[in-house]
């Protein structure tokens, strides 16, 4: 049989628990300073958020690893509209088309290899191709040219590539050429003074 409902039998539907009252002595577990510690940057009153990776001013840990190729390194692909990242397709993905086909962005999201069109599409020479296709993308490599060209088939750019830029570098400075020096004239020995000039012949004897 139930148990009478009256003021002293109510119960809660679940379970309910009395939050910690905190900075209420010692001996509530949560006195003195409060949970949040002593001193620094997080027990002052107010708001005290931080940015992930926030390190209190010092080099931050994604700072002081290496870096690699990304949007923060000199080589790194441009964000935006001109990013230059592309879509790459195989040429061994292309024996689904039939012989004489148009290969075009399009076809290849018809045909399940790309999601959209968004992106461009540059064509590798991984696997083999023995169908005659006229390719139309946006970038080849030259191995997938050399396949596709073997099969018969066409290929023709949607965008130009743009020319590299050359780099300029200082020429090296050329060693300049150092002329062999003269041969230092032997040293001579110094002449002997010549001797006084010999006494004047005597007087011829008389006759």
């Amino acid at each position: 049989m139930a148990e009478p409902l009256n003021l002293s039998s109510l119960k809660p539907a679940q379970s309910r628990k009395d939050r910690k009252r905190i900075g209420r002595g010692i001996g509530s577990g949560k006195g003195r300073y409060s949970g949040r510690g002593i001193k620094g940057q997080k027990s002052r009153a107010g708001s005290h958020k931080m940015r992930p990776g926030f390190e209190g001013g010092q080099m931050p840990i994604y700072m002081r690893l290496g870096k690699q190729r990304g949007s923060t390194s000199k080589d790194a692909m441009p964000i935006g509209p001109f990013r230059t990242s592309t879509a790459p397709v195989n040429v061994g993905s292309l024996d689904r088309f039939d012989d004489g086909a148009e290969v075009t962005p399009e076809s290849l999201v018809e045909k399940g290899l790309l999601k959209n069109t968004k992106t461009d599409v540059k064509l590798l020479g991984g696997g083999d191709l023995k169908k005659k296709l006229t390719v139309r993308v946006h970038a080849i490599s030259a191995t997938a040219r050399e396949k596709v060209e073997q099969a018969g088939g066409t290929v023709a750019l949607l965008r130009e590539p743009k020319p590299r830029k050359q780099k300029h570098t200082k020429p090296k400075p050329v060693a300049a050429e150092v002329e062999p020096e003269a041969p230092e004239p032997e040293a001579t020995e110094p002449e002997a003074p010549k001797p006084e000039a010999e006494a004047e012949e005597a007087p011829a004897e008389e006759a």
